[in-house]
């Protein structure tokens, strides 16, 4: 009914699949109260032939090949791009032969998909983001009356606040592109972060993997042999991990259920010149500057109901 329909929170996802990334869009097809508007793709996890056909083998396999997606950024804005290869893979989604695409991306760039789908939305539209910011960047910066008009937030999996995991104080996918992270954080529409604080609390556990065998459809079946793919490169001692973190679904998770989370607001900014500390995400937990609080950040997710809600989805394709 239309309490119903109320609730739905139309997004557009913009990502680099990546086994976390190709979870989150799954999360995001499976949910009722989620409408997928249009993906984009950045290079980042893998190069950007590669994560544009990944988020296309995803649509297939969900069965969502009406969903329009457009591929982005070739490099970042002015680092070379440099790729996770070691952790996804080569293909950037090692661990199961997903579908070949049988349609094609929109002859649009990821930027003007964005803005096709903002200008025929008729309600705000969110921005969630599970790669690095190039795509984000390059948007605001060419349709910035149309993001203030019709981006009601962007989500974003990037930083941390403290311990980074491929620099010792930065993450991933804000290392890519730092620039285009401080242009996104800095353009005034109020931001929602997961960082490698709730990231890493949100592990997927073995015995919760092979649980993943038992779920009969085709998604559950890639679904295992993705992460149990994802999951060997966690188990370095290093990280103290006894699973595999599943960092961008708490994006979509965090959409669908906000209670699952504790969150704090503050100012967060990049640090582009750091010579130790380039793509750090600077978390002003104690206000110590003026500056706007313009992030929600999350801290804390229930671990227990975020994978709940990952095999109930994983259910909803039997």
């Amino acid at each position: 009914g239309k309490a119903g329909k109320f609730m739905t929170k139309k997004i557009i996802l913009d990502c680099d699949p990546g086994h976390d990334d190709a979870l989150a869009m799954m999360l995001a097809v499976a949910s009722p109260k989620i409408e997928l508007l249009a993906v984009t793709t950045s290079a980042g996890n893998q190069t950007p032939d590669k994560t544009l056909n990944n988020a296309m083998r995803m649509l297939k396999l969900l069965g969502r090949e009406d969903i329009p997606i457009a591929g982005g950024n070739r490099t970042p804005l002015v680092k070379p791009l440099e790729t996770a290869g070691e952790v996804h893979g080569e293909s950037g989604l090692d661990g199961y032969p997903l579908p070949e695409p049988d349609f094609q991306p929109v002859d649009l760039t990821a930027i003007e998909l964005i803005a096709k789908m903002l200008n025929e939305s008729s309600t705000p539209v969110t921005l969630v983001v599970t790669g690095p910011m190039t795509n984000a960047a390059l948007f605001l910066r060419v349709y910035p009356e149309l993001a203030k008009a019709k981006i009601d937030q962007i989500v974003y999996m990037g930083g941390a606040m403290g311990l980074g995991n491929w620099q010792p104080s930065v993450e991933f996918n804000i290392f890519v592109d730092p620039e285009a992270a401080k242009i996104v954080m800095n353009f005034g529409i109020p931001l929602v972060m997961a960082p490698l604080n709730v990231t890493h609390q949100a592990q997927i556990l073995k015995p919760e993997i092979e649980a993943l065998k038992q779920i009969k459809n085709p998604v559950g079946q890639a679904f295992y042999g993705l992460l149990s793919f994802f999951e060997r490169y966690h188990e370095n001692p290093k990280w103290g991990f006894q699973g595999a973190p599943l960092h961008d679904p708490c994006t979509i998770a965090w959409l669908i259920e906000p209670e699952m989370f504790q969150t704090e607001k503050m100012n967060v900014d990049v640090e582009t010149t750091g010579e130790l500390t380039r793509g750090e995400t600077v978390c002003d937990y104690y206000q110590l500057t003026s500056k706007p609080q313009n992030t929600e950040v999350m801290l804390g997710i229930n671990r227990q109901r975020f994978i709940e809600m990952i095999m109930e989805a994983l259910h909803s394709f039997d």
